[in-house]
């Protein structure tokens, strides 16, 4: 296992990796993300990239300049005698600029990117903690876009879309909240009502799916065509990329490894089922073991965070009762990640989330019980990764998310500059 920091490469963006034969992407869609993940390429690189004509490279790259989306960047030429200067092709940054959000219990943030993914301004502001009103969390929204945009000294008219991700059961095309642990209500059309609130195309998606789609984008995954994210926060989340695109389920709504059941009448999860993995591992659940287990007294009010954090020091000093709770909690971890290797190989494992301080969650003897079947059957293990991404990953996703959003809309089929419509508002 390998413990990594922010691998973000600077010399573009979007996954670098491609499945032959599996897009039904156009081809100057396909020319344009291939330009925007290197940053800048030639036009016979593309060509070979893509395994396509250089004449057809020419053609899709010619209407996405005149499209206002591409443009040519000289390149310092060995012999300045012969000929024309051998350009590049790159994206231009200003195309278009988006917003990517990620809300959750008593926190959210933001970040604005240009059309090459990079961050203009980032914020972070508190929200009210427990569940809220669609109301309370659309002005949470709007406060938290006002104050992002201004950073980058931009206009809500300057965006082109905004992408948002939360916990909770996410039906990403018609942008509706089936349930979300920080929402009062159930089966909210949060889509349809902030589009027109916030007069830009807004699209949802549940928050560890964003996570997979930051480390597609920026991250390891790059290089990657198959691979999953975990995280262990407030919950217990995953996130699958299958050839090199997310995987949501049929409905939107897969995935929940989180809600899979674990244990049959077991521990009561905060969706009302019961026996949840999440039940065994998440905060609430680890505070919940912490307050019956260990003799504290009652009287002193703590939060769940001061509990956690006492829980942890006591099990690193030696405390067996709190020793034991990290240990039951690592068990179900194994499991889990076991299910996730088993069912969907995938090429690397990456497990994220704020509670990695606690590392007894994944100790050794975590790590290698998940690895038991692979080694039992003479299999290779499955790579395993630690990220160590700071918090704005998670609205960095939710900005990856709105940039493909408007890169299917603009770049499939480019509409020369001069007669381009503006922009189109409403609910994504």
């Amino acid at each position: 296992m390998q413990k990594i920091a922010n691998t973000e490469d600077d010399t573009g963006c979007g996954p670098l990796s491609t499945t032959e034969g599996r897009t039904v992407k156009s081809l100057t869609q396909q020319v344009f993300e291939k330009i925007r993940s290197r940053g800048r390429i030639s036009r016979s690189d593309v060509a070979k990239d893509l395994g396509v004509s250089p004449g057809s490279v020419t053609a899709a790259s010619s209407a996405l300049m005149e499209a206002g989306l591409v443009r040519e960047e000289p390149r310092m030429p060995r012999d300045t005698s012969r000929g024309r200067p051998p350009v590049d092709l790159s994206v231009i940054p200003e195309a278009r600029f988006v917003v990517g959000m990620n809300l959750r219990d008593g926190h959210n943030s933001a970040v604005v990117t240009d059309f090459v993914g990079r961050v203009l301004a980032d914020c972070e502001l508190p929200g009210a903690p427990g569940r809220k009103s669609q109301d309370a969390i659309t002005a949470e929204i709007e406060a938290l876009l006002d104050e992002v945009l201004s950073r980058a000294g931009l206009s809500r008219a300057a965006l082109a879309a905004i992408g948002i991700g939360l916990p909770g059961f996410i039906d990403h095309p018609r942008g509706l909240v089936h349930w979300s642990p920080i929402l009062r209500d159930r089966g909210l059309a949060m889509g349809a009502v902030l589009g027109p609130r916030l007069d830009c195309p807004v699209h949802l998606d549940n928050d560890v799916n964003l996570l997979a789609l930051a480390e597609l984008w920026f991250g390891m995954g790059r290089q990657r065509s198959n691979f999953a994210v975990v995280t262990i926060e407030h919950g217990v989340g995953m996130g699958l990329i299958l050839d090199t695109e997310l995987y949501r389920g049929a409905k939107g709504m897969g995935l929940e490894i989180g809600h899979t059941t674990v244990q049959l009448d077991g521990a009561l999860c905060r969706c009302g089922q019961r026996g949840c993995l999440e039940a065994y591992i998440a905060d609430y659940a680890l505070v919940r073991e912490a307050s019956t287990a260990l003799e504290w007294d009652l009287r002193v009010a703590r939060s769940p965070q001061q509990t956690l954090e006492i829980l942890f020091d006591q099990a690193k000093a030696g405390n067996e009762a709190a020793r034991l709770i990290f240990e039951r909690a690592g068990r179900y971890l194994s499991r889990g990640l076991a299910n996730v290797i088993q069912v969907f190989d995938p090429d690397l494992l990456l497990i994220s989330g704020a509670r990695l301080r606690y590392d007894l969650l994944y100790a050794e003897e975590v790590l290698s019980e998940m690895h038991r079947f692979s080694d039992r059957i003479g299999r290779e293990r499955t790579e395993v990764a630690i990220n160590t991404w700071g918090d704005t990953v998670w609205a960095r996703g939710a900005a990856a998310l709105a940039l493909s959003m408007v890169t299917d809309e603009v770049a499939s089929h480019p509409v020369p500059l001069l007669v381009q419509p503006a922009t189109k508002r409403g609910a994504g």
